[in-house]
């Protein structure tokens, strides 16, 4: 255990999350995301894991040590639903909460049509998967900067 960590954040994913520069994607996926598979094609190239939590649990964790990119444009995307794209299901409201508090203000989630989240996670630095059991609990993340601190 260290200081000041969540212990959801193990030793690889906390590798993979300062290893990511400015504008680097992370994916969180749910148990039925073809995590494995999808995360071989990523830049790690392998599947980190969150294991035993919920998709907003797991964001909560990385939250606390990922800036997300938001001051310019939403940085969180959300796999959209199947033929209702502006529904909101209850763990893409629970992940959106985590967000907002992480930023401590309203930082709207983006959506991404099912298919079209699949090719983003491709591309993404990184997969991690959860524990999360509801459906369209896949998320993509964008890593923001953290600024010089002034004097």
């Amino acid at each position: 255990m260290l200081k000041n960590l969540d212990p959801a954040l193990n030793a690889d994913v906390l590798h993979a999350l300062r290893s990511m520069g400015h504008g680097d994607t992370l994916v969180i996926s749910d148990t039925n995301f073809p995590s494995d598979a999808i995360a071989r094609q990523t830049t790690l190239g392998k599947l980190l894991r969150i294991d035993n939590v919920s998709a907003a649990r797991a964001v909560k964790a990385v939250l606390s040590v990922l800036p997300l990119d938001t001051p310019l444009q939403p940085s969180v995307g959300r796999m959209e639903i199947m033929g209702a794209p502006s529904e909101i299901p209850d763990v893409q409201q629970e992940v959106q909460a985590e967000i907002d508090r992480a930023e401590g203000k309203p930082a709207p989630m983006y959506g991404i049509e099912r298919f079209a989240f699949y090719e983003e996670a491709k591309k993404a630095y990184c997969v991690i998967t959860t524990g999360e059991t509801r459906f369209y609990g896949c998320f993509v993340l964008t890593k923001g900067v953290i600024p010089p601190e002034t004097a």
